[in-house]
């Protein structure tokens, strides 16, 4: 598999789209819209609107068509989406898969194999998340060198070879799925950059198969970025 983690300008003829009511979530929906870069410099963008977080409702999570990486974006509040569209309010039904399997795989550790233009491999460990919602057969995922929510088919890496999961490491202050722990959602943190800097983000999500692990996302940036804050 390979990584299209970069943007991308989709160009090329748009079909007509509903007109987007503001009182009606777009979860689920399929959607088109321009995203202004800088003045005069229009991009176009299509994907499925994944999920409408809770604490934050004018925020959405977006997978973007040719992007592997979750994006999140006021859809009807952030001044650089231009002519939001609904392509469409139902997607295509996705082949099931094993639920039972799907579910042993979340909060494991993996080595995860993309494949470079030159057809050689590259290994990236990380760690499975959760089922991605509405896109089913996708799961979320991030990676050590490069903490940002990502979404793969893993069974097709599985079945592939190009995925495969690592050695469970206990660790004693992890509390366990389910147990009942402080959360830090809707927290805002601080974080140190190496040059001195500092960003604030909110704290989206709880990561169910891990709690010490949590969504971020930077006042400063529409990626959401995964951390394990108890270890940090």
């Amino acid at each position: 598999m390979k990584r299209k983690n970069s943007l991308k300008h989709h160009e090329g003829p748009r079909r007509p789209g509903a007109v987007v009511d503001p009182l009606k979530s777009l979860v689920g929906c399929q959607i088109q819209h321009g995203w202004r870069d800088a003045p005069g410099k229009i991009s176009k963008w299509k994907g499925i609107v994944l999920d409408q977080v809770t604490i934050l409702p004018s925020l959405y999570l977006v997978k973007y068509e040719n992007v592997d990486c979750v994006y999140g974006i006021e859809l009807l509040k952030d001044g650089r989406v231009q002519k939001l569209e609904i392509v469409s309010n139902r997607i295509d039904s996705y082949r099931e898969v094993d639920s039972r399997q799907a579910m042993s795989m979340l909060g494991r550790a993996v080595q995860h194999k993309f494949e470079n233009d030159d057809g050689t491999k590259d290994e990236w460990r990380g760690m499975v998340l959760a089922r991605a919602p509405i896109m089913t057969p996708w799961f979320f995922i991030t990676y050590e060198k490069d903490p940002m929510l990502y979404m793969y088919k893993l069974f097709e890496d599985l079945n592939s070879g190009d995925l495969r999961f690592l050695p469970e490491d206990a660790s004693p202050e992890e509390p366990e799925p389910g147990e009942v722990v402080d959360s830090l959602v809707g927290k805002h943190v601080e974080y140190s950059m190496e040059d001195g800097g500092k960003r604030i983000g909110l704290v989206i999500q709880q990561v169910e198969a891990k709690p010490s692990v949590y969504f971020i996302k930077f006042e400063d940036d529409f990626h959401i970025y995964v951390y394990d804050l108890i270890k940090s």
